[in-house]
């Protein structure tokens, strides 16, 4: 698998099992370096960045822990456990990081020195494999939930673990049932880009018009198995980061989202 984030300036990609998050110019795609995340071993499912905090996290979803990386000279490292097994990472809009943890169907909110701030209990409401969350601007969040060959869906869930909103096919269109949604974006406006791993296929959710589209992505031979995506609103440039093959990271310029 493939995990990509980007904080606008650099691009971060965590390609198969290695333990070596390879860094690129977002300008020009130049290599530029890699950054050994120690301990990481080779069960990472995914990648979260924080400019803010200048910091990178990865999650080792075996040893159920999560690492942070500083984006310094020195890069240096610390990490701490987490409940369950952590399969997503994100930042959210007070700079903390939120971990869906998938074993244990919780949401936990940490400082980025590794404070547990918060525990969102998903299964009481029906939210049993979270996949990776995001924080709407509301507060509420964003969940992808897939397991096994049970059709997925997107829950919107209130921070007391109630789910508001479900998203698993369109009604007005011919999109269908998403089958293994992974990673999950927001736009600026909080529509929701999600990678539909065995539909081969990226989706917007348009939540104020309560409509689901595919999005029209060129590439040679279509995406195959996308299962990390990174939204880069300022060069209006989309990350897709595929399951397997050869790790591809697909870069697309000028999309248009509204």
């Amino acid at each position: 698998m493939t995990a990509v984030a980007s904080d606008g300036d650099d691009v971060y990609v965590l390609r198969g099992k290695s333990e070596q998050v390879e860094v690129y110019d977002a300008e020009k795609f130049a290599f530029k370096c890699y950054i050994k995340v120690p301990g990481l071993g080779s069960n990472a499912r995914g990648l979260a960045v924080c400019p803010k905090n200048s910091c990178l996290y990865a999650p080792n979803f075996m040893s159920g822990s999560v690492h942070r990386v500083e984006l310094k000279a020195d890069n240096a490292a610390k990490n701490w456990s987490v409940s369950g097994r952590p399969a997503g990472l994100s930042v959210n809009k007070a700079h903390n990081l939120v971990v869906t943890c998938f074993e244990a169907s919780i949401l936990q909110e940490y400082t980025t020195h590794g404070s547990l701030l918060r525990e969102i209990c998903l299964k009481a409401a029906g939210v049993t494999y979270p996949r990776h969350a995001v924080q709407l601007s509301s507060g509420d969040y964003a969940v992808s939930e897939t397991h096994g060959k049970l059709p997925g869906e997107i829950s919107i869930v209130r921070v007391d673990g109630r789910v508001v909103k479900k998203y698993a096919r369109s009604l007005t269109s011919d999109v269908g049932q998403m089958k293994r949604p992974m990673r999950i974006a927001l736009t600026k406006n909080d529509d929701i880009l999600v990678a539909d791993e065995e539909n081969n296929r990226i989706l917007l959710i348009k939540r104020s018009e309560s409509c689901i589209e595919e999005l029209a992505l060129p590439v040679d031979g279509g995406i195959q198995s996308p299962w990390a995506l990174c939204l880069d609103e300022s060069r209006d440039r989309l990350y897709v980061g595929e399951l397997g093959g050869k790790f591809r990271v697909l870069v697309f310029d000028n999309v248009t989202l509204t």
